[in-house]
Parts: structure tokens; sequence; C-alpha cells
């Protein structure tokens, strides 16, 4: 029997939880459904978004390290062409780095990058083809 097609929670390696907290606390303006000092937990849509402290996320993975493969990138897809730049802006006063300028990729939109301070990348996009529902999810538009 196959297993359901889902993604529970996404926990990502902070080397500070506090800061961590302020980023998306201020950035995106978040607020944690679950706080503690190593440890924060995020309400996003059907699925959460977990910052655990690195030395403690390394110890429950039974793992010398932890931390950002560079290997992928989180989205956060706006409604608005507009509002890409006004949540990168927000997101680099609250202590983000940016990784790319907000510029139009050959599919159409428009995409930028910011990294959270432990350096997880965050596409931050609009895409016409994706439209947002008022619940926040994005379905993959069918194709024929």
């Amino acid at each position: 029997m196959p297993h359901q097609q889902r993604v529970s929670i996404i926990t990502l390696a902070s080397a500070d939880v506090a800061r961590s907290r302020r980023f998306y606390g201020e950035g995106f303006g978040w607020e944690p459904v679950f706080a503690a000092e190593e440890i924060l937990f995020y309400q996003l849509g059907g699925m959460l978004l977990g910052l655990y402290r690195s030395d403690d996320f390394a110890q429950d993975m039974d793992t010398d390290q932890v931390g950002n493969s560079g290997g992928f990138a989180l989205a956060h897809n706006v409604r608005r062409e507009e509002d890409v730049q006004t949540l990168m802006s927000s997101l680099l006063a609250a202590g983000g780095t940016l990784q790319r300028k907000a510029d139009a990729p050959p599919h159409g939109g428009v995409r930028g990058y910011i990294r959270d301070p432990d350096g997880h990348p965050w596409e931050i996009a609009y895409n016409p083809s994706l439209p947002i529902a008022l619940d926040g999810s994005i379905t993959f538009p069918e194709t024929n």
C-alpha cells in the first residue's frame, strides 16, 4: 500500500533559536504555536516548521553535526508580484541575508532568494501559474 504524499514537519537546525524567532516573527510575521529554549514550531497550513537548536538536533539525530546541506530551498509564494520585494525587505530587516535579488525567471513571475540567519535558503516568489487559495494552499495546475 503506498504512503500518502505529504510532508508533515520540516525541521531546520538553528544555531540561535531566539535569533531564528526574530527572523521568522519580524520577517514573515509568524507566531510560533510552541516555543521553548531549544525549539520553535510554526503551524504552516497542514504542516509544521520546526527550528531546533543545532546541538540538540544533532543529538536527536545521533550525529556529530547538522546544518545546511545547501541542496534545497524552501519557498514562500505570495499573491501579488509587488509582495515579493516587500517581504524580502522585511526578511532582510529581520536578520536575513540576500542570496539573489528579485527578478523574473524564464517561466514567468518574480522570485528572489533570502537566507535565514542559519543560512537556510528561502525563495520568495510570485508565480501567476500557481494561484494561492484562501487557506494559503497551492495546488499544481492540471496539465493535459
